[in-house]
């Protein structure tokens, strides 16, 4: 029986990785084992994941923690590499772009297993991101490559990778909407903060380039303040953003409601259930292109732009002071027809599981 082992270190990382292991598992072909690197922990994940969700526990926790990116990168290698050496699994499968996806990979690469990257050719084109350093170098060592929109492929072309690599298969994302979405609750949480569906913005931003500069955190709070005297805020806000607000007395509108960072559940139920969000995540752009939902990214650029060509995202820029204005504007349009992309159906994990069987082991 062919071995598999899966990594993954972030809570975005189960979401993508979970349907990808029931359909392999459910082949009865491989022998499979699910390593967390334990890049991020979660509360969430232990609680929700794995009680609520029914979601495979690790087989292996490597419990790396934060750290800088050099030291965190070095520590999941050494770690994981004595894993691959005791196991010497066939295929290594990786998803997304954070530290623990290349520092799998280059291991595996260094001990000659072949790599299987999933959401390959993302490209945001700008490598002052480290997840753009990332992706980049995850391709060029990956054997197999699944995308998850047709412009993927172009990029990886483009950057010398042969067309027989190159898998469409959709978002596994999009596979965990589908399936657990009459799971997505956030009711108590509105009757708590007084809201009323659709009729409240969600905010989610993290970026160390929003929310770490002074400058550039009073232009969010000011922004936010003045789109929050038209329609109500709520912001699941990490406690080190919430500190810095203290920190450089910043004070938010009354009618931003702070609340802590939320689990799975919850926290897409906010999403399915807004006017609008405004966000500098990738997954939250894919998400509410799911759900529908007018989402505005402000950051320059997106490793996402099929989001923006067919889905609800609108991609803003870092200016913060222009957002109160696109906003408005857009509110008083048509919304926008939402298409959503081709394979974002919920069996791509179906797909990757036929290939890897047919194509690969």
């Amino acid at each position: 029986m062919k071995k598999i082992d899966i990594v993954v270190g972030a809570r975005p990382n189960y979401i993508k990785a979970f349907p990808v292991y029931e359909a392999l598992n459910k082949t009865g072909n491989f022998d499979l084992r699910l390593i967390n690197t334990g890049q991020h922990y979660d509360d969430n994940m232990s609680n929700i994941f794995f009680r609520q969700l029914g979601m495979k526990k690790p087989d292996v926790d490597l419990s790396v923690g934060s750290d800088s990116h050099a030291v965190q990168t070095a520590k999941i290698m050494i770690k994981i590499e004595k894993e691959f050496l005791r196991k010497k699994p066939d295929l290594l499968i990786v998803f997304g772009d954070v530290n623990s996806t290349i520092a799998a990979a280059l291991t595996a690469a260094k001990l000659n297993i072949p790599i299987a990257h999933i959401e390959a050719g993302l490209r945001s084109f700008d490598r002052s991101m480290p997840e753009e350093v990332n992706r980049i170098l995850t391709d060029q060592i990956s054997t197999y490559l699944f995308t998850t929109s047709p412009e993927a492929e172009k990029n990886l072309l483009l950057e010398g990778k042969i067309k027989k690599q190159i898998y469409f298969v959709g978002n596994t994302m999009i596979d965990s909407l589908v399936k657990f979405e009459k799971l997505f609750n956030c009711s108590d949480l509105l009757i708590e903060n007084k809201l009323i569906k659709k009729e409240y913005i969600l905010v989610t931003l993290h970026r160390p380039s929003n929310v770490d500069n002074p400058s550039k955190l009073k232009d969010v709070a000011n922004s936010l303040n003045m789109i929050s005297e038209k329609t109500e805020i709520i912001w699941p806000i990490h406690p080190r953003t919430w500190g810095k607000l203290n920190q450089y007395k910043i004070l938010l509108n009354e009618r931003i409601n702070i609340t802590k960072p939320k689990g799975y559940l919850e926290f897409m139920g906010l999403q399915k259930n807004a006017k609008f969000i405004i966000t500098d995540s990738g997954g939250v752009q894919e998400e509410s292109t799911y759900f529908g939902i007018p989402c505005f990214t402000v950051r320059d650029n997106t490793e996402r732009p099929i989001t923006v060509n067919r889905g609800s995202n609108i991609l803003v820029g870092s200016d913060f002071t222009k957002l109160f204005d696109v906003i408005i504007e857009c509110g008083k349009k048509e919304k926008r027809r939402n298409l959503l992309p081709e394979k974002w159906d919920g069996a791509s994990s179906e797909r990757i599981a036929s290939i890897i069987i047919n194509n690969i082991l």
